[in-house]
């Protein structure tokens, strides 16, 4: 037996209305676009193009930006799913395309939705460092990034009338009665559930509502006080008396023990971790600062350098600090956190940290610095 596929003129809920689906929509338009303008700073800090320049200061940028990528993302979840539900009914309408307008529409409401949640269910998954595919991550989350802002410009030029429509009442119609939500409950439920989604896990950027914030995930746990991505261990790395930092300049290659490192003026600094999956934690640092560094081996501050690790088989083994954080007398080659010689699992026997840079680009167990 056949059930009779309904048409879109049943759907009558309000929930449904032009005005909801408006509101909702703006709200998605706003926390969308912070996503991905965010994720496009951090993706240009990791990948910098010639024309990109980051600044070391203020230090705590990135750890702003960066919150506000996930905050932003984890907001968008209860948005999408509300929007989605908004308009459901307009898959019941017949005929299926009535214009070439009505196609893009179509098609962009496809490639969006594929896309978005493409997007927010990989990023939930990279908060969590669960990885389930075999591709890599980074670099596809940025493509799909790009396919879902397109589609959401596609979808935002043929909806604008409509949009326009729905945002531009200044009074309110009159609701017939109707079973469930109003419209006003509806959104207002979304508001919440939305809230709700924030205040749980914006603790993991936001130091005051960690206390609240149930699912806010690493701040503040890990040892010497600070979380731990990439253990030594994991990273096969193992320490020897024999080692030495080399660092090469133009005027050859210096080797310091560690020893010969601690002689050096050292810097103290506070300066934040701000981890890409959107945690975040402030630590007290004790190091040579890179211009000290520099200076000692023969080169010049604000000279770019390539940093090594002993790190095995990681994709941040190497990292560059470009010119504006190695004349930064806060941009340290780090001996001590917390008042203590750094653990393992923070880099011993030195570790960069440097203001308002990634955590993945803070790179531990470093072994040689160039200047390039």
């Amino acid at each position: 037996m056949k059930l009779p596929i309904p048409a879109e003129e049943q759907f009558q809920a309000p929930a449904h209305h032009e005005r909801v689906t408006s509101k909702i929509g703006l709200a998605l338009a706003i926390t969308f676009t912070t996503c991905f303008v965010t994720g496009l700073i951090s993706h240009l800090i990791q990948h910098p193009p010639g024309w990109f320049s980051w600044p070391s200061r203020p230090i705590g940028l990135y750890r702003v930006t960066q919150g506000l990528h996930v905050i932003s993302g984890v907001a968008s979840i209860p948005l999408l799913l509300a929007k989605l539900w908004s308009v459901y009914p307009k898959l019941f309408g017949r005929p299926l395309v009535r214009s070439l307008p009505h196609a893009l529409e179509r098609l962009s409401i496809l490639v969006l939705s594929g896309a978005a949640f493409f997007e927010l269910t990989t990023g939930l998954l990279n908060v969590a460092q669960n990885y389930p595919w075999a591709f890599y991550f980074p670099q596809v989350h940025y493509a799909v990034a790009w396919l879902a802002i397109g589609s959401i410009l596609v979808h935002v030029a043929v909806k604008l009338p409509i949009i326009r429509r729905g945002l531009s009442r200044a009074t309110t119609v009159a609701e017939a009665p109707a079973e469930g939500l109003s419209r006003r409950g509806f959104l207002v439920t979304t508001g919440l559930a939305t809230g709700v989604a924030v205040v749980a896990t914006a603790g993991a950027t936001v130091p005051f509502l960690r206390g609240v914030s149930a699912l806010s995930w690493r701040s503040g746990k890990g040892t010497q006080d600070l979380p731990v991505n990439r253990t030594a261990a994991a990273a096969g790395v193992t320490w020897s008396p024999a080692w030495r930092l080399s660092v090469v300049t133009p005027r050859g290659t210096m080797k310091f023990s560690l020893d010969e490192l601690r002689a050096l003026p050292q810097t103290t600094a506070e300066l934040p971790i701000a981890c890409v999956e959107g945690w975040s934690q402030s630590a007290t640092w004790r190091g040579i600062s890179l211009p000290t560094l520099l200076k000692a081996a023969g080169a010049a501050p604000g000279t770019a350098v390539r940093v090594s690790s002993s790190e095995r088989g990681g994709l941040y083994g190497v990292s560059v600090l470009p010119g504006e954080h190695t004349a930064d007398e806060l941009t340290l080659l780090a001996l001590e956190l917390n008042g203590e010689v750094l653990a393992p699992d923070h880099g011993f026997p030195c570790r960069i940290i440097a203001p308002n840079r990634p955590g993945v680009l803070q790179t531990k167990w470093v072994t040689k610095l160039e200047a390039l």
